[in-house]
């Protein structure tokens, strides 16, 4: 007869997340650290980190911004498997390099936000609409969402009219586009849930929720509880990456001799919550 091994509950299962801010600026790492603290489980580390890039944008609404960090991302990867990171968290709704990070991540769990707002969204509506601050960032986040098989429950996206840098300038303005907009997805499209289209949006799903009577998915709430809830999982009943078939890694081997991954992780500014 089989007997299940002993386990704590999940709150006793102490587990350490990263959240990578994946720019060279520290500017956003303490909000975050402090929305996070305010969320986690007891035992529960966080830390977050952004990048020791010198030059560097202080968003990626562009692709060439982007793929300036694709390197810098993967070798954090890397990184959180060798110092033995439950968890790692992707900060940006694009979820740039996410594949390419789980592929070298070793037994450390990747998550980034548009992937689990989805994922979370699906268990709360048929249809959601996902917020953006820009008309310029729709196209790639369709393809992200096509690539996610979530296409045909994609109501609509709206657009604020604002950029990443400048949601956090005036937060009662962004709140009172974002209701706006939200209402206008219900009401119009036929939105049941919406999803904030950057994880720059945070702090405002609470009140645009109780305004709006739908779920608001914040992507920095959805992709820091997902990865707490899998890292748990992780440690409880051994749900690690595979590492077979498709998700094989690069041979250590070949690793050593092209030399990759050489010294230190490019992590800038670290923030521990």
């Amino acid at each position: 007869m089989y007997t299940p091994t002993p386990t704590p509950p999940p709150h006793d299962v102490p587990v350490t997340v990263r959240w990578l801010n994946p720019i060279g600026c520290s500017m956003f790492d303490a909000p975050i650290a402090d929305l996070l603290h305010g969320i986690k489980q007891p035992s529960t580390h966080i830390e977050v980190v952004s990048f020791d890039m010198q030059h560097s944008p202080t968003h990626l609404e562009y692709r060439a911004y982007e793929a300036m960090t694709y390197e810098r991302t993967v070798r954090i990867a890397r990184d959180c498997a060798q110092q033995n990171i439950d968890a790692l968290v992707i900060g940006c709704f694009y979820d740039p390099a996410l594949e390419d990070a789980r592929e070298i991540s070793g037994n450390c769990l990747v998550v980034a936000p548009c992937q689990a707002s989805l994922q979370i969204a699906d268990q709360l509506a048929n249809r959601y609409s996902i917020i953006v601050g820009r008309d310029k960032w729709m196209e790639q986040m369709r393809e992200r969402v096509r690539g996610y098989g979530a296409a045909d429950r994609l109501a609509s996206m709206r657009a604020l009219g604002m950029g990443v840098d400048e949601f956090q300038k005036d937060p009662a303005l962004t709140r009172r586009r974002i209701i706006e907009q939200a209402f206008l997805a219900v009401e119009e499209d036929g939105a049941e849930a919406i999803i904030l289209g950057c994880t720059i949006e945070f702090g405002f799903f609470e009140q645009v929720q109780r305004e709006v009577g739908v779920p608001v998915i914040d992507p920095v709430v959805a992709a820091f509880k997902m990865a707490e809830a899998m890292a748990g999982m992780k440690q409880r009943f051994g749900w690690s990456p595979s590492r077979v078939g498709s998700c094989e890694p690069p041979p250590e081997a070949e690793i050593k001799a092209f030399g990759l991954f050489q010294g230190p992780a490019p992590i800038g500014n670290r923030v521990q919550a």
